[in-house]
């Protein structure tokens, strides 16, 4: 048997009296040699040096003596024991052996297993549900754009009672001057009409009293023509159509009497709501959400009339998700244009108010109905 003392660099290799050697063979290698006699040709070669069948026992130790050179000793001897495991003593580089390298395996795969199950894995969200219109929300909707449809039919029948639009020479008369605003006012009223026709066929609108009828709509009459205006807002040549044939820009607004203050305000928010792109559903609920606002003045039954507001919000609500699926803000932007109705509503006041200023009477069906008190 072969016994390999192997040692570190600066320390002795010393050979042990040998018993019963046959022959004692002592090589100085190279220090990567030590690492080649671990390897199965090493074990080969050295079994044809002892011409027998002898056996590798392999064993590192660490031995310190002063005064001693380094080297490697071999001894040959018979073999008397089984073999023992290569064991490498605590801070040595040896290679390691099949044994460990499949035990570091084991466990390298079980604090895998135990990383993979200390983390959880995320549970998957959910998908969103989106708001379904019930058949009664399906029914109010076509109620509602068919009612519209009826009273815009009925509003153009009318247009050929509207003082024409003046043609004279001087632009700047008196007479073209009162001829143009009696042109718009007359259009106003026509519109006024169509409100007024149009909030009877809501669904709860005539279960309420007189009275609340009369206040909502003289408080909603203004913000619901200027919806009706913006669905009639063209972007290509910044223009506003009524009743399909008569079409106006912000001069021709100048020319009949109102003022800037007024005139780009309206053109701004027709602007906005042309953006929107909305259809004639959403233009009706819109305009129904905008008369059930129990927060007008003069409304007694405030709780009734916020039950109803809050059936159309509900529709409109559902109607947006399923139309404008990709487009959750569509829904509040069109909600904040009600908003900016209520701007526009006290500018309108103004405007009122600077006509009286101006000696200009207003038919007395637009006097009723936004409260101007001759």
């Amino acid at each position: 048997m072969f016994l390999l003392r192997a040692v570190q660099s600066h320390s002795c290799y010393c050979l042990p009296p040998p018993a019963r050697a046959t022959s004692a063979l002592v090589l100085m290698p190279d220090p990567d040699s030590v690492v080649e006699l671990w390897k199965p040709e090493a074990r080969g070669a050295s079994q044809a040096l002892g011409g027998s069948n002898c056996t590798l026992r392999e064993e590192t130790r660490m031995l310190q003596s002063p005064g001693c050179t380094s080297g490697l000793g071999l001894e040959a001897t018979e073999p008397t024991a089984p073999p023992l495991r290569a064991e490498a003593p605590p801070g040595s580089t040896g290679v390691l052996s099949e044994e460990q390298i499949r035990l570091k395996k084991l466990k390298r795969q079980e604090e895998e297993q135990a990383q993979a199950t200390a983390v959880p894995p995320r549970a998957s969200s959910p998908p969103q549900v989106l708001p379904q219109l019930s058949p009664e929300q399906l029914g109010m909707i076509e109620k509602l754009v068919a009612a519209q449809q009826q009273c815009n039919r009925r509003s153009f029948s009318d247009r050929l009672r509207v003082t024409p639009w003046p043609m004279a020479p001087d632009p700047q008369s008196r007479e073209a001057r009162q001829q143009r605003f009696a042109h718009f006012t007359e259009l106003a009223i026509i519109s006024v009409q169509e409100i007024v026709d149009f909030a009877k066929q809501l669904p709860g609108f005539l279960q309420l009293s007189r009275e609340d009828q009369i206040a909502l709509l003289k408080t909603s009459a203004i913000e619901v023509m200027l919806l009706e205006t913006s669905r009639r807002y063209n972007p290509g040549s910044e223009s506003i159509t009524f009743l399909k044939d008569f079409s106006y820009n912000r001069e021709d607004f100048a020319k009949a009497g109102l003022q800037v203050e007024f005139i780009n305000p309206i053109f701004e928010f027709s602007r906005a709501m042309n953006e929107l792109q909305l259809n004639d559903a959403e233009f009706a609920l819109l305009i129904a959400i905008s008369i059930f606002s129990a927060d007008r003045p003069n409304v007694q039954d405030q709780l009734q009339v916020e039950r109803l507001q809050h059936t159309y919000v509900e529709a409109l609500h559902a109607y947006v998700s399923i139309h404008h699926p990709h487009d959750r803000l569509m829904f509040p932007r069109m909600l904040m244009k009600l908003v900016s109705l209520r701007t526009l509503s006290s500018v309108h006041s103004e405007q009122v108010f600077a006509l009286r200023l101006q000696d200009k009477k207003l038919p007395p069906l637009l006097s009723e109905i936004w409260d101007v008190h001759e």
